[in-house]
């Protein structure tokens, strides 16, 4: 499967695996900024994509960010978006977070898609777990 996708400035960095057979592209920051704590932006990539249709773009942490405090949020790109790939970050350190251009800032994923039709229901079928939501499993 072939990934095409559109520099928006000659700086901007393709996405990439960092390692044969990892999982995720890693996705770099076009600009340079600093997250301060408890604050969330849209970190632009400077590039555009094209995912195949009946597939989406999953963005998801990259470990080492993550382990300093700082997450990103909104994760999907759909196969139909042409707009540019922004990565919402959040700071929920107690200090600066330091993007520098070019920095690794997260890593897309990209995977099958299987599309269903709804349909309403009057009632579902029982299941052993049922309604148990949160902490239903226990802790051990």
């Amino acid at each position: 499967m072939e990934l095409k996708v559109k520099r928006l400035n000659t700086d901007a960095k393709l996405p990439c695996y960092g390692h044969p057979g990892d999982a995720g592209l890693d996705l770099f920051s076009a600009v340079d900024m600093v997250l301060e704590p408890g604050e969330a932006q849209a970190v632009p990539t400077g590039i555009q994509t094209a995912i195949p249709v009946g597939h989406v773009g999953l963005v998801w942490d990259k470990s080492g960010i993550s382990l300093s405090g700082v997450h990103r949020l909104a994760g999907v790109v759909d196969a139909g978006y042409r707009g540019e790939i922004k990565v919402v970050m959040i700071n929920l350190s107690r200090g600066d977070f330091v993007i520098s251009k070019g920095m690794k800032i997260a890593q897309m994923l990209i995977q099958p898609v299987i599309e269903v039709s709804v349909s309403e229901a009057d009632s579902l079928d029982d299941t052993e777990r049922g309604e148990g939501g949160f902490g239903s499993t226990g802790r051990f």
